[in-house]
């Protein structure tokens, strides 16, 4: 082979490990928000498509003319840690009330392709008001402008809405703002990734409280499993043949490896154990690991796929943009072993003497409660802790990786970052 077409093939592994990595962090990907990214993986789709295909049991939607790649992720587990987040200062998780208006928001703008934001709310304020479980939408409060504008902005991150004249946040401070947006249908089709919509199910509204449960393993069941992936943690394989039952160890391993920051083997069942160990296992893991740009890390508690660039993730650890993360690395040294939550507020109390101007929000009567809470959704998150239902903390294995001996500063009083 020439040096040409080594360097050709070189450049194509390069691009699929890209785009790979690309779609684990944003699984939708607009030519309009990252234009070259889109472009790797429109030319790059068919290898992109067999990887998560054959190892994940994700599709992927490639529309070169529409300009979108959608990556149809599926978890077996329900995630608490991915919420919508307003995209404003601050980013706090999207509330119950701004899920609501998003679910009827999205619903009514199949009406038309063009649109006002005048117009779209007083469809959202009909709808609601109709709805007997819903709470009505009411334009004259703020705090409800707020809340719609909020599902309007993430839905023109997704690309789905694009504001033609005006800005949404201008509705916020009156209900009689003029915004024209662009709706883009075939995009906001795509948004819902599941096995199962919703309609197919053919429950009465009333009836989805009572059996919101049951309502959400249907929504998740893959029917090509059958019943291996329902059984995944019972003995009962009745009626599991052996191809669904391989099948879905395969893609059961490695959506979490691609999807968790850490992989502990004590969290597999048995037979997700014995899958990882097998030859096949093993040779299909470094494939994987290979194909998709991947160092795999292998310790005697678990596994861990490292993407060299910080590509493959949409929350990096350790990180000094956020204060929490700041103080969950911090942390880190205070539990050698499991500590209880009060040992840590004693520990986060002592930073927050030691560094003053730092971490100011957290400066009240109950600051270092707080800053100890969200520091541990932080470690959790990561899989660096786990927390007992007495409230112990005990860090995990790879909470070692992170540990850090001492604080070098210039100075012994700078503020951490």
């Amino acid at each position: 082979m020439s040096e040409l077409a080594n360097q050709l093939v070189i450049a194509e592994r390069e691009e699929i490990a890209r785009g790979v990595r690309h779609l684990l962090a944003d699984p939708l990907i607009t030519e309009r928000a990252t234009p070259e990214v889109f472009d790797v993986i429109r030319r790059r789709r068919d290898p992109i498509a067999k990887w998560f295909d054959y190892h994940c049991g994700w599709a992927l939607i490639v529309e070169p003319r529409l300009g979108y790649a959608r990556l149809v992720k599926v978890r077996a587990a329900i995630d608490p840690t991915r919420p919508a987040r307003r995209l404003r200062s601050g980013r706090a998780e999207f509330d119950r009330r701004r899920y609501v208006l998003l679910c009827v928001v999205a619903a009514e703008l199949f009406a038309a392709p063009v649109t006002t934001i005048g117009l779209l709310a007083g469809r959202v304020r009909v709808a609601t008001a109709e709805d007997p479980v819903v709470a009505s939408f009411d334009t004259a409060n703020r705090a409800e402008r707020m809340a719609f504008v909020d599902a309007l902005r993430l839905l023109e991150a997704f690309g789905v809405l694009e504001a033609i004249d005006g800005a949404a946040d201008s509705y916020v401070e009156s209900d009689t703002a003029k915004v024209l947006f662009r709706v883009d249908t075939t995009l906001l089709l795509r948004l819902l990734a599941l096995p199962t919509g919703p309609s197919q199910l053919g429950l009465p509204t009333a009836e989805v409280p009572l059996r919101f449960d049951d309502v959400l393993v249907e929504l998740t069941r893959e029917r090509r499993y059958g019943l291996a992936a329902a059984s995944g943690r019972h003995a009962d394989r009745t009626g599991v043949s052996d191809v669904q039952r391989n099948l879905w160890l395969r893609h059961s391993v490695f959506r979490r490896l691609v999807d968790d920051p850490v992989v502990y083997f004590d969290e597999l069942t048995e037979d997700e154990r014995a899958y990882l160990a097998s030859p096949t296992g093993r040779q299909l893991l470094r494939r994987a690991a290979e194909q998709g740009g991947f160092v795999l890390e292998e310790r005697a508690e678990g596994l861990l796929l490292v993407d060299p660039d910080g590509i493959a993730t949409d929350s990096r650890f350790p990180d000094d943009a956020g204060t929490a993360k700041v103080a969950a690395l911090l942390l880190l040294d205070a539990m050698p072993g499991p500590t209880t939550a009060e040992q840590l507020q004693r520990s986060a109390a002592g930073i927050l003497d030691r560094f003053p101007r730092w971490a100011r929000t957290y400066r009240g009567d109950d600051g270092a409660r707080q800053l100890v809470s969200d520091a541990l959704a932080v470690l959790r998150s990561f899989g660096l802790v786990r927390l007992s239902a007495s409230g112990l903390v005990t860090p995990l294995p790879a909470a070692s990786r992170y540990r850090v001996s001492e604080i070098r500063t210039a100075d012994s009083t700078e503020e951490p970052s």
